[in-house]
């Protein structure tokens, strides 16, 4: 018996990466897995699809749910919960691990590059939770997993508009209801 049996697990950036490795993780602790994330054809500078980690994830005897969605897209966060209630009748566990970088300072930071980092990060996290939350308090159990460092402003340095999405990840995790 898994630390997870029973439990569904979203996971956002899941076709490679940490992402992946988190959903490897947690099919083989017992959870079934919504592997969300943008890549459904192969590239090799970036290999992995969230078809190939649904395969993976299904050779470990559990359940996987491959959903292209792009978190910047409020829509495709919905029909992504929507999608894994009608496939898993809940969500337990919300990974908010996709993620943009951008390690500059204020002066090198173009606006489109601020506005993807908050984009994918902050704005993303905070759709994802509040897409995710209903079916978690319905339920009375549930976990959101933000990969975001605790608030610091020491951090900040010369990676100014990435540590601000990264801060408005985290303050989501603490704003999200405890019960």
């Amino acid at each position: 018996m898994g630390k997870l049996d029973g439990r569904v697990a979203i996971i956002t950036g899941a076709s490679r990466g940490i992402g992946k490795a988190i959903a490897l993780v947690f099919a083989k602790e017992g959870a079934d897995v919504v592997v969300a994330a943008k890549t459904t054809d192969p590239d090799p500078r970036l290999p992995g699809t969230i078809y190939d980690a649904a395969k993976e994830i299904e050779a470990l005897g559990r359940r996987a749910l491959p959903v292209k969605c792009d978190v910047r897209d409020a829509p495709q966060i919905d029909a992504m919960v929507e999608k894994t209630i009608e496939t898993f009748g809940k969500v337990d566990i919300l990974v908010n691990n996709a993620g943009a970088l951008w390690w500059y300072t204020v002066l090198d930071t173009p606006a489109a590059k601020f506005d993807l980092v908050m984009g994918v990060n902050a704005r993303a996290a905070f759709l994802c939770a509040r897409a995710c939350l209903p079916s978690m308090v319905k339920q009375h159990w549930g976990h959101i997993v933000t990969m975001s460092p605790p608030i610091d402003t020491r951090m900040a340095g010369h990676h100014v508009a990435y540590m601000i999405s990264k801060f408005g990840m985290t303050l989501v995790a603490h704003g999200s209801p405890r019960r």
